[in-house]
């Protein structure tokens, strides 16, 4: 696995977007850390495949099922136990790094997508169960979700910001972000202990478009919406507007590339991981994607690669008459809504 430590060269994380029981039981988890792996990211529907197909919840589920609890909080007390396990496994890499790496993130309830005061309230709820340094709230990046980003950062809790796909919307969360550490610190609190990763969906972009583009763009317009997304995170951490919060020692946002499992098995199985390598950035992938990506993947510094083609691609896709922006509202629509379809799945057996 030597191949995931020299991307950690490049300055890219590499995380999981996997966990259950027996991973972190069987060593599996503390395997990949040793080998390169920065992080673990989780999800409404990974814990219903968890629940579902792991033995090692059963007896559990039937002892909270006598106590008397009910659906969400028996999730929530095997979510959080999971979680909190995850998090003492990644802690080396935690502190290895100064606070920088070793990240687990546990989502908020997808039912509060619109509710901002609801969504701090259970993010706050949720950190505070969790109590590690290393916990993540994982918040969706609706209008609502950007209010609540901008709390919980001036709170000190770290965030995971969920299910963006376009440029707008990035720059939106950068907004919201650096709205939160100047409340953090006009109160006097530490601005570089947060850290706070961007979302950035790639498959699901190219899922979308494919069958309306001609060949010569097929599979081209995540990575390049990725490579502007990326030159744009320069531009707005580089300005002014930072600067005076970087010399407290505030962090920059990481963009982190999810949904990168390919979706189109015409494309080769590493492609959204061999081509989005980039500094101060992060990779969240499933299993397959990682196994393979360790089989037979490329390392080089490929993300400010071609930025000028990328930026042409995009342009040329406009002038085919495609919103991006109108897109990606529809795809975090989506996105919210498989949310919200998994965590009914997870609940229903556990009622």
């Amino acid at each position: 696995m030597a191949i995931l430590s020299e991307v950690k060269k490049l300055g890219q994380q590499i995380w999981l977007d996997n966990l259950s029981r027996s991973l972190v039981q069987s060593g599996q988890l503390a395997a990949f850390l040793t080998n390169g792996v920065s992080g673990v990211t989780s999800n409404p529907a990974i814990f219903q495949k968890a629940f579902s197909g792991d033995a090692l919840y059963t007896p559990e589920i039937a002892a909270l099922k006598a106590q008397g609890k009910n659906a969400k909080e028996i999730y929530e007390t095997l979510a959080i136990a999971d979680v909190q396990a995850a998090c003492d496994v990644c802690r080396t890499e935690f502190d290895s790094t100064g606070g920088k790496t070793g990240f687990v993130s546990l989502e908020v309830s997808p039912e509060l997508s619109r509710d901002a005061a609801g969504t701090i309230a259970e993010a706050k709820r949720l950190h505070a169960a969790i109590n590690r340094p290393n916990a993540m709230i994982k918040v969706p990046a609706t209008d609502e979700g950007l209010v609540a980003l901008t709390e919980l950062v001036a709170s000190g809790i770290c965030v995971n910001l969920t299910l963006l796909f376009s440029r707008e919307q990035t720059k939106k969360a950068y907004a919201a972000y650096v709205a939160g550490l100047e409340k953090l610190a006009a109160n006097g609190g530490d601005v570089s202990k947060i850290q706070v990763v961007a979302s950035f969906f790639i498959s699901r972009v190219d899922n979308a478009l494919d069958a309306t583009l001609p060949e010569k763009l097929q599979g081209k317009i995540a990575i390049s919406l990725a490579k502007a997304a990326y030159q744009d995170w320069a531009d707005f951490f580089a300005a002014d507007k930072f600067a005076a919060l970087a010399a407290k020692g505030a962090n920059k946002v990481s963009l982190l590339w999810a949904s990168t499992g390919v979706k189109n098995p015409a494309y080769p199985d590493t492609l959204y991981v061999d081509s989005l390598i980039g500094e101060h950035t992060v990779n969240t992938v499933p299993d397959a994607t990682l196994n393979a990506f360790i089989d037979h993947g490329t390392v080089a510094l490929t993300l400010p690669e071609n930025t000028t083609e990328a930026l042409a691609n995009i342009a040329e896709v406009s002038q085919l008459g495609v919103d991006l922006e109108t897109l990606a509202t529809r795809l975090q629509d989506d996105g919210l809504k498989q949310f919200e379809e998994a965590f009914a799945k997870l609940l229903a057996p556990l009622a």
